[in-house]
């Protein structure tokens, strides 16, 4: 007599489990929320922001005979683009990837949807999956949208030219923007710790701004404490000490090395935050 363990589990005809809540369906989803349409919406604007002030602040120089890339804002739509770049990297791009990755999951919980979603039934681990795939990749069509309409902006504003460099010398137009997919590439990976952060506490709590908060707070206590010069090289551990290593991508003669450096941290600490979150996720009891 065969027990009830031994017993072959029955499985809806026609049912694949890797064809559950489709790539498709969870990116239009994302895409019809207020939230997603805010934040492109803020992308968008900020580069016509930076061009009033510049239009009404005049043209920024160098102070102490010094020259930054700041300095150099106005010289040609690449150079406006890079500086977007370079004013958005330290926390305002920090905002779509905690958004996109943190509420992704929290969200459902706290619309008590998420037990459904696991009835249909969509395996836990396809879920989170396809939830992680849409968020990062929104998150980077978040860091695109911005170089993409600042080059736009600047273009119309200042004209197409050479990516001037404050150190002297300037890039042809083409080599300008392999470069700046090389920065936007760079940043994306260096964001793969907050969007792991994000997507980690997600999996923890039932409220969306408590994995949100929660990301951006991290990433914040992050870039303190790389500047607290006292804690010497136990700071190349920290992804913040890189972040804007991708000035070495727009030179002459590129360095890569910290690029390299930032790119192994940024990825070590991604993929120890998404496994902690799909093996927490996979044990834990869904009521919500």
């Amino acid at each position: 007599m065969s027990t009830l363990a031994e017993r072959p589990v029955e499985v809806a005809s026609g049912y694949r489990a890797g064809h559950t809540l489709p790539l498709r369906v969870e990116l239009v989803r994302q895409l019809k929320r207020r939230r997603t349409l805010v934040m492109g919406g803020i992308l968008a604007v900020l580069p016509f922001v930076l061009a009033f002030a510049f239009a009404i602040g005049g043209e920024p120089s160098g102070r102490n005979g010094q020259v930054t890339l700041m300095d150099t804002a106005t010289a040609s739509g690449a150079n406006f683009a890079a500086v977007n770049l370079f004013v958005s990297a330290g926390f305002l791009l920090v905002i779509p990837v905690a958004l996109f990755c943190g509420d992704t999951v929290a969200s459902e919980a706290s619309w008590s949807s998420l037990r459904y979603l696991l009835a249909a039934p969509v395996p836990r681990a396809r879920l989170l999956w396809s939830k992680l795939v849409v968020g990062l990749g929104l998150s980077l069509a978040a860091m695109v949208l911005l170089p993409v309409v600042a080059i736009a902006v600047g273009t119309a504003a200042y004209g197409w030219g050479p990516l001037e460099l404050p150190t002297g010398g300037a890039l042809d137009p083409g080599t300008a923007a392999q470069r700046l997919v090389v920065v936007v590439a760079y940043l994306f990976v260096s964001q793969l710790v907050t969007a792991g952060l994000a997507f980690w506490l997600s999996t923890k709590t039932d409220a969306p701004l408590g994995a949100v908060g929660g990301a951006v707070g991290l990433t914040i206590v992050g870039n303190v404490l790389d500047a607290v010069t006292a804690l010497g090289h136990w700071r190349d551990f920290l992804p913040a000490h890189w972040q804007f290593a991708w000035a070495d991508a727009v030179q002459p003669r590129p360095e890569w090395s910290g690029m390299i450096q930032g790119t192994a941290i940024s990825l070590t600490y991604a993929l120890v935050l998404f496994a902690l979150a799909f093996r927490g996720f996979a044990r834990k009891d869904i009521v919500s």
